[in-house]
Order: structure tokens, then C-alpha cells, then sequence
């Protein structure tokens, strides 16, 4: 398939990249309002319990579950005339919304209860609750045409903007705008790097123009993935980065690789053709790989993690096509010129230096092949040092805790978020993110719901409970019946409470709430049972999702190199290099260690939809590291071992072929990492917290992963194993000779010959 793409590529270059370019503009065009469509939620399952409770509230109660507050305050209290004249005329436009279905206010409110919950402790600010009726994408839309019209600082009347919608709308302006700050950062950097490895201004160019090709083919997948499906706004920082990233990584391979064969002699076309046979062959199988680990998420009722699966997969296609497709056309048509405007020549001539020509060093002259042979000559000591390193780096995920997001995932400018921080520290009755709502469907008994209120307010840490009967504080009744909070279909409980609905100790007290026996089924809705909610979808779904990425990678190595050996090897290091970097998160994100530089709050426990999408991206970003390292060892040991029938001189040829394989790509795949950690590195820019945690969680995963693990670790363990790395059962190996994929044959002129390689 490979040799007849590169014959088609190769054949018709210009007509492929006008192609290309035409497409590449209409992919901009059509991308360019991808973000519109975004949403910002998915983290709970559509018929968890949480969302029913949350809908039975939006459709029998109205206002009973806000999801819009602004906060009302001045220093001269809530009561001062000018503070309630502008919070009428705030609520009169509240109400003329056509998305508005109900309000409540301080200076509204139906009873005393009602109005000293709606009251800060000091008396300086006031709520006005909103709810808001649509899906996600309809309330923060309501949300961003009404802060321009109520919220800012008139006559010493401050007014900001909180809740859900308000979130949401802050959450998708702020990551529209870290993604423009990340790219602008991550181009110029990688376009310096990709410089420093090729030297040659025009070899430098090419990778990076594929990966700007799949940026705009991101952009264009995600819009066309809203007009059929729910996809998540953060989809869009991840999905791009991770295009041009893998589109930079792939190109780089190839790139070296047509650069390598031009040395040996081979024209343009030749040597176009023999780099899709190799490196090509390597990129096809890192992009199923990823694709692979990436589709796992589609096990997930989540659509935040689905939404990933979906562009992920197809961004992961889009890379390697433009690699495989676009970029050879180019490399024909370019031909030795690809070595044009070497920039390194003039600075090493500066130093009295001239620049080596390519090709000009064996690789047994390298620094990377006498590195190898040192590791591999101390491999048992290396081999424990390196693994006892990284068990330690992943000891604190032993402590990890996790918890849903909420408005403090932004920074402490955010109005949204300073609102809610107000909320919490001075309406202890009124934080609709720590209250916990309980719908009893068809339940009207007035005595029945007053004992169970009784029950409810003796639960620890539970602060009150305002139900259809009164107003319950440590099981006594202190207040009259709120109204509104009983009708024809039944009667909704509000239990507010002193802890973070999203720590251990708030999901302890919600057990204890369901413990407590109900009059009727029971409905529970609010923060800390969406929180349940969604670790339980993604508890249950978790090994289903590991044992898909594991079985599938495990097949695809298999394929690739035809032994049992080196998957399971390659298995076990990435989850060995995953667990450094999930200790190294709960260490930073969740005990706060780097707050103040990151500039991020850290609450004491993770999202924990991070883990899981880490876990599925650096597994799949490992693998493409891994079969480009072997890609290269096995076909040293293939040519080595070429007409040796028997088992003399294997061990010496094992070792060889990982010293020469690692020789030959030890600096590609450095200078890819390299390059993949400036585009990833750059989400740690963000300023919402947990992608600055998948940001930095990812590059500290694939620098670690080309560092420790591919130039020092993977040597030591090929050595220790020998031979036995090449051996599958006899029933296996006679299958993969049947279906296996196996190594192009080389150009007859050159195929055997020894092939130099520049460092």
C-alpha cells in the first residue's frame, strides 16, 4: 500500500499540493467558527440520577436550581436605596429574556427565610438567582448576551456574574484565547528547533507547514463533528495542539529519513519512495497506535471524554495522511534543495568550524552508539536505578483524590470565579455549588417531609435544611415553610452544608443523606452527587477502556515486529513512564506544590477525566516513540541476521541492531520530543487549571518517555533479554509471517548497504 502511494505521490506532485492547499483553505473557512459550537460540560452521564434530579427541578419548580447568580454589593449595605433600585431594574431585564424562567432576589424574596439566605454575613451584598431553561450551549449564550447589559460598577453598585452559565461562558472565551496564545508561542519555538535538527531553513519549513495543514484540518473536523454530536470546548486547546504536533513528529521522521537515503545516493524520487517504505511505514503504525488508545474514550458515557475519541481519532488520520500524502509531493519536488539555506553553517564557521556534510558519520562513530554500548554493558544496575526512579516520581498518585470542576478552575481574575469565592465564604445558605437537592416525586405530606427535614439536619456538617415544612437546623424547626418548595407533583429539600461537595468528606456526607431513610423515592441532585455521578460512570467504564488500549496496542506491536516480547516490554515501560507523571500531578495540581508559578488554585483534589485522557493520549504519544526505536532496531537485526539460520552470534547481533537502531534515531526522536513538548508544553499556558494539567502532565510524559525510558531504560532491558526479544510461540510466529507486516524490500542497488547517518 505504502510503495503504491509513494509511486502516486511521486508521480504527480504539483497536482497533489495544489490539491492540498485548496483543501487546507477550505478546512480554514469552514473552522473557523468551530468554537461556536463547543460545549463546556460532559463530565456526567445523561441519565445519571443528578441530571433527572436537576430536570424534575427545571420543570415543576422554577428557580429551584439557579444557574446564573449575580452578586449585588456596595459598602453601603444591600438596603441603600440606589443598591435596590438597580437590582429591580437588573431583574426587570432578567425577566425580559426569552430564556429566563425565573428569578429570585434579596429584594424579592417571598419570606424572611428566603431573603436572609440571599444575604451576606456582613450585609454589603445581595444574590439575584437566575435560571436559565436550555441545554448548556443555550444558558452560557444567555449568560454572554446579559453580562454586557447587567453587570459593572455604577454609583458605588458593583454587580458581577457567576453560577454554571456564567462559568461556561468565561471557560469558552478563555479558551478560545489560550489556544491563540499557545499556537503563537508554539510555532516560532518549533519552527527554532526543527532548524537546530535539519540546519537546512527549507527542511526545518516542511514539517512545520503539514502541521499548520492539520491545524486547519482540526478546526474543520471539530465544526463538523457539532453539526452531528456534543463535543467539548476543551476538545479544541488538545485536538490541535495534538494535530500539529503529531503532524511535526511524523514529518520530521520522514524528512530524515528521504534526507538519509539522499546521501546514500538515491535520486529524489528513490529516495522519496524508499522513506514511505520505512518511515512512512512507522508513521502509519504510530498513527494507529494512537488512533487506537485514543478510541478507547468511546466506552465512556461522558461526552466530554467521547468528544476526544471522536476528533481525536480523526485529527490522528488527518496527520498522518498529510505526512504520508502531502509531504512526500513536496520532497520530490524539492529534491536536494531540501538541504538548501543551511543556518548553522554561517554560526559554525564563526567558531572556526566547517559543517559536516550529511552522511559524513558511520553510526558507530556517535555519540548515541557509545552511549548505548556504556548503558548496555551496565544494564542491570541502570535498568533498577531508572525503574526505582520513576516508582518514586509516582508515589504521591498513591494520595490521589478527585473531585468535579468547578469556576475555580480559572484564574482569580475571572468574574465568575470571584463570585463564587465570595458565595462560599459569605452566603453559607445560598451556594448553590455546595447544596444538596432532594426531588420526592408525587410527596406532599407535610408531617412526613418535616421529619425526614428533621433526620436530614442531624447529618454532621450539615448546616440546614429548607424543605416544604420548614426550615430545619440540628433537627429543629427554626422558620416558617418557604414557599414554592411543594406543589402538585411533590416537594424538593435544599440541604446546605460546611463542606466542599467535591472532597472525600462531602462525598461521605452525601452517603450519609442517602442513608437516611425517605418518606418517598428519592431524587439527589447538587454538587457532591453529580460528583458521584460521574466517578461512578467513570469508575465502571475504566477497565473496559485499559483493557481495549492494552489488547489493541499489543496486537499492532505484535504485527509490527512479530514478537510477544517486546509489546508486552513496551506495555509495561509506558505505564512504568504514566505512573512518574500521575505522581508528578497529584504533587503539583492537587497538594499545590507550583501554585503561585503556574498560577493555578489548587482545591486538593484532580478532575477525573484528566487522568483518564492522559492516560489514553501519553500511552498513545509512548507508542509512537517506541515503534519508530524499533522500527529502526528491527531492521538492523533483520539485515544482520539475513541468511544466519542458527542461533550463533545473536546475542551480539541483538546488540549491535539496539546500539545501531538507537544510533540511527536517537536524535529524531529527541528532536521530536523536543518538538512535541514546545506544541503540548504550550497548553500549560492556559489559564484554566486542568489543562495546564494535561498540558504539563503530557510533557513531562513524552520528555521522560524519550529520555529515561528510549535512550537509556529500553537498551538495558534489550540487552538483558537478548535474543528472547525477537520470540513469539511457533503457532504465532508461523501467523505473523501469514498476516504480519513486514519491511519493504529495498532499491536492489542499495538494499544490505551500510547507511551512514549525520549527527
Amino acid at each position: 500500500m505504502l510503495l503504491r502511494i509513494a509511486q502516486f505521490t511521486t508521480r504527480f506532485p504539483r497536482t497533489i499540493l495544489i490539491g492540498a492547499l485548496a483543501v487546507a483553505l477550505l478546512c480554514g473557512i469552514f473552522g473557523a467558527t468551530a468554537a461556536s459550537g463547543l460545549k463546556s460540560g460532559g463530565f456526567v452521564p445523561e441519565d445519571a440520577e443528578s441530571v433527572r434530579a436537576a430536570q424534575a427541578l427545571t420543570d415543576n419548580f422554577d428557580g429551584a436550581a439557579p444557574n446564573y447568580i449575580l452578586l449585588v454589593e456596595s459598602p453601603d449595605g444591600v438596603d441603600a436605596d440606589q443598591v435596590r433600585t438597580r437590582a429591580l431594574r437588573i431583574i426587570d431585564v432578567l425577566k425580559a429574556h426569552p430564556d429566563t424562567a425565573a428569578v429570585q432576589s434579596y429584594w424579592t424574596a417571598p419570606s424572611p427565610a428566603v431573603a436572609s439566605a440571599l444575604r451576606s454575613t456582613d450585609g454589603e451584598s445581595g444574590l439575584i438567582a437566575v435560571s436559565f431553561d436550555g441545554d448548556e450551549t443555550q444558558i452560557q449564550e444567555a449568560a454572554g448576551e446579559l453580562g454586557g447589559q447587567v453587570t459593572g460598577s455604577t454609583d458605588g453598585v458593583t454587580v458581577r456574574a457567576g453560577g454554571t452559565a456564567a462559568t461556561f461562558h468565561e471557560v469558552n472565551g478563555q479558551i478560545t484565547h489560550d489556544l491563540a496564545v499557545a499556537e503563537t508561542a508554539a510555532v516560532p519555538l518549533t519552527l527554532i528547533v526543527l532548524i537546530l535538527v535539519f540546519g537546512s531553513l527549507i527542511a526545518a519549513s516542511l514539517p512545520l507547514v503539514v502541521g499548520l495543514l492539520a491545524i486547519a484540518a482540526t478546526l474543520a473536523i471539530l465544526k463538523l463533528f457539532t453539526l452531528f454530536t456534543d463535543v467539548s470546548i476543551y476538545a479544541m486547546n488538545l485536538t490541535t495542539a495534538l494535530g500539529l504536533a503529531l503532524a511535526i513528529d511524523y514529518s520530521l521522521f520522514i524528512v530524515s529519513r528521504f534526507r538519509e537515503e539522499l546521501a546514500t545516493g538515491l535520486d529524489p524520487r528513490a529516495a522519496t519512495i524508499r522513506a514511505l517504505q520505512t518511515a512512512g511505514r512507522t508513521v502509519l503504525f504510530s498513527a494507529v497506535t494512537v488512533a487506537l488508545s485514543l478510541s478507547a474514550m468511546l466506552v465512556f458515557d461522558l461526552y466530554f471524554l467521547r468528544s476526544f475519541a471522536y476528533s481525536g481519532v480523526a485529527v490522528v488520520g488527518a496527520a498522518a495522511v498529510a505526512s504520508i500524502v502531502v509531504l512526500p509531493a513536496a520532497l520530490v519536488l524539492l529534491g536536494h534543495r531540501v538541504n538548501a539555506l543551511d543556518l548553522r553553517a554561517p554560526i559554525l564557521r564563526l567558531f572556526g568550524r566547517e559543517p559536516a556534510p550529511l552522511g559524513a558519520m558511520a553510526p558507530e562513530q556517535t555519540g548515541w552508539y557509545r552511549l548505548v554500548k556504556r548503558v548496555m554493558r551496565a544494564a542491570v544496575p541502570v535498568a533498577l536505578l531508572i525503574v526505582a526512579l520513576l516508582l518514586v516520581l509516582g508515589s504521591p498518585f498513591l494520595s490521589v483524590k478527585f473531585g468535579y470542576p468547578d469556576e475555580r478552575v480559572l484564574p482569580n481574575s475571572a468574574a465568575s470565579r470571584q463570585v463564587g469565592d465570595e458565595i462560599r465564604a459569605d452566603f453559607p445558605r445560598a451556594d448553590p455549588g455546595s447544596n444538596t437537592t432532594i426531588v420526592l416525586d408525587g410527596y406532599r405530606d407535610e408531617r412526613g417531609i418535616g421529619d425526614y427535614a428533621a433526620r436530614l439536619s442531624e447529618v454532621e456538617d450539615v448546616t440546614a435544611v429548607l424543605s416544604g415544612s420548614g426550615v430545619y437546623v440540628s433537627g429543629n424547626k427554626l422558620a416558617p415553610t418557604p414557599p414554592g418548595m411543594s406543589n402538585d407533583t411533590g416537594t424538593y429539600l435544599t440541604v446546605t452544608s460546611s463542606l466542599d461537595p467535591f472532597s472525600p468528606a462531602g462525598g461521605k456526607q452525601l452517603d450519609a443523606l442517602r442513608a437516611v431513610d425517605a418518606p418517598a423515592p428519592a431524587l439527589f441532585g447538587g454538587a457532591a452527587a453529580v460528583n458521584e455521578d460521574s466517578l461512578g460512570a467513570l469508575a465502571d467504564r475504566l477497565p473496559l477502556a485499559a483493557l481495549l488500549i492494552i489488547l489493541s496496542t499489543f496486537v499492532v506491536l505484535f504485527l509490527f515486529t512479530g514478537s510477544i516480547v517486546l509489546p508486552l516490554k513496551a506495555l509495561l515501560l509506558n505505564i512504568l513512564s504514566l505512573t512518574a507523571a500521575f505522581g508528578a500531578m497529584v504533587w503539583i495540581f492537587q497538594e499545590g506544590h507550583l501554585e503561585g508559578l503556574l498560577g493555578f488554585t489548587a482545591v486538593g483534589y484532580l478532575v477525573p477525566t484528566m487522568p483518564i485522557l492522559m492516560f489514553c493520549l501519553a500511552f498513545g504519544l509512548s507508542m509512537d516513540y517506541e515503534v519508530f526505536l524499533l522500527s529502526r532496531i528491527r531492521e538492523e537485526w533483520l539485515r544482520r541476521r539475513a541468511g544466519r539460520t542458527g542461533a550463533e552470534f545473536a546475542e551480539e547481533d541483538n546488540t549491535e541492531s539496539v546500539a545501531i537502531g538507537v544510533a540511527r534515531t536517537g536524535r529524531i526522536f529527541t528532536a521530536a520530543a523536543v518538538l512535541m513538548a514546545i506544541v503540548i508544553g504550550a497548553l500549560t499556558t492556559s489559564k484554566v487549571s486542568f489543562i495546564q494539567l494535561m498540558g504539563l502532565g503530557l510533557t513531562l510524559t513524552v520528555l521522560a518517555d524519550a529520555t529515561l525510558i528510549r535512550a537509556l531504560l529500553v537498551p538495558a532491558l534489550m540487552k538483558l533479554m537478548g535474543p528472547l526479544n525477537w520470540w513469539a510461540p511457533k503457532p504465532l510466529a508461523r501467523l505473523h509471517d501469514r498476516i504480519g507486516f513486514t519491511e519493504e524490500p529495498a532499491d536492489p542497488t542499495t538494499a544490505g548497504a551500510e547507511r551512514p547517518v549525520r549527527v
